[in-house]
């Protein structure tokens, strides 16, 4: 960005989990690059508790998607949406990332009134009619660390000046362009530690006898079926897992896949705590924090485990692998030809169904990662 440094600047990334996991690195560029700057993240409050306390961000806006879809039959719904729009006009913004890519999160970079409005070139729902600047997602730039991160450079951001990503002749780099303001930095996740969060879960752990720093956690649900991996050979892993590496095997997940978690325990001879809608979003992530070892699907507590650096297999199944593995870490990924599946999202081959995904390949991801712990 040429001229006088951005003052405000907001980030537009409401959910997934994982996905917004994977826009922290977007973030730090940007802080590290205008430490001024006020820094704002419009998020879905169910998610909102990952950021509150972040040291890079300066406000949260909450975005509740569930009441403002009732705004052309319900009052009080029309009234919520009209006061979010003006507090995002009153943010006076001076640069707009909108990393969702959708109709509405396009809808709202643009009231926002702000001049410089970045988004995706191949939006979705006509999203990227509502952008100034259009960065497009091609081979440079697959998985989406290095696409948000290509974004926040188009500013005029700082950002690695080689970022690394997945093709399908392997792993390979590529360089920013040079006037995309690209420096020494480097990929950076900024999870910071809750002191509550962290003794809280300590009890918790104590309270089911398992020893800190010695315990698996699985993550066998998903919001998608389809990225489930079949609950008996998590049992089986679990078995495996234990038997082999003495770990206590801990299961987590949200309050509505606390079935799934039942099931596992059901098939497996091995004990598993059962953790599923127990936790707090930030007791998870310091359960995550402390794990040994995380065995996760493609989905958010996942990429948490991801972000940490703690050693991890995580199994997809239709999803693309190379849009958003583990960044860098190419060990950590299960999957089916992850480096031939070209740039799209998620694909209906049958050859890319988790199910696919055997216990043998799994248990040896795992044994890479563990067997010098």
């Amino acid at each position: 960005m040429t001229g006088e440094e951005p003052r405000r600047i907001l980030i537009i990334k409401p959910s997934a989990l994982g996905d917004i996991v994977l826009a922290l690195p977007a973030l730090s560029a940007l802080r590290k690059s205008f430490p001024e700057a006020r820094i704002s993240w419009f998020v879905r409050p169910e998610f909102a508790s990952l950021l509150e306390g972040h040291p890079y961000i300066s406000d949260i806006i909450l975005f509740d998607r569930r009441r403002l879809s009732k705004w052309w039959y319900s009052p009080d719904s029309f009234k919520s949406l009209r006061l979010l729009i003006k507090q995002l006009k009153a943010g006076e913004f001076d640069l707009v990332f909108d990393f969702q890519g959708l109709f509405r999160t396009g809808y709202f970079s643009w009231v926002t009134g702000c001049k410089r409005r970045f988004g995706n070139a191949q939006g979705r729902e006509l999203a990227h009619l509502f952008y100034t600047d259009k960065i497009s997602q091609d081979a440079s730039s697959i998985h989406l660390v290095d696409y948000y991160l290509k974004m926040v450079a188009a500013a005029g951001a700082k950002a690695p000046s080689t970022l690394r990503y997945e093709g399908q002749a392997g792993e390979a780099e590529f360089k920013l362009p040079e006037n995309a303001g690209a420096t020494d930095l480097k990929v950076e996740f900024v999870l910071p530690r809750v002191k509550e969060a962290a003794d809280s879960i300590k009890r918790i752990l104590a309270q089911n006898n398992v020893p800190i720093e010695k315990y698996a956690v699985f993550v066998p649900g998903s919001a998608h079926k389809d990225k489930c991996w079949p609950r008996g050979r998590f049992a089986e892993l679990a078995e495996r897992i234990a038997e082999r590496f003495g770990l206590a095997i801990v299961a987590c997940g949200s309050a509505g896949e606390v079935n799934i978690v039942k099931e596992m325990k059901m098939l497996s001879r091995t004990p598993i705590v059962d953790l599923a809608g127990k936790t707090t979003l930030k007791e998870l992530v310091e359960l995550l924090r402390g794990a040994r070892l995380v065995v996760s699907n493609d989905t958010g507590p996942g990429h948490i485990a991801a972000a940490l650096g703690v050693p991890i297999v995580m199994i997809f199944g239709p999803t693309n692998p190379i849009r958003i593995m583990p960044y860098g870490r190419p060990e950590c990924m299960a999957a089916r030809e992850p480096y031939g599946r070209g740039t799209g999202i998620k694909s209906k081959d049958p050859r890319y169904s988790i199910s696919e995904i055997t216990v043998d390949e799994v248990f040896e991801k795992v044994f890479k990662q563990t067997k010098q712990r």
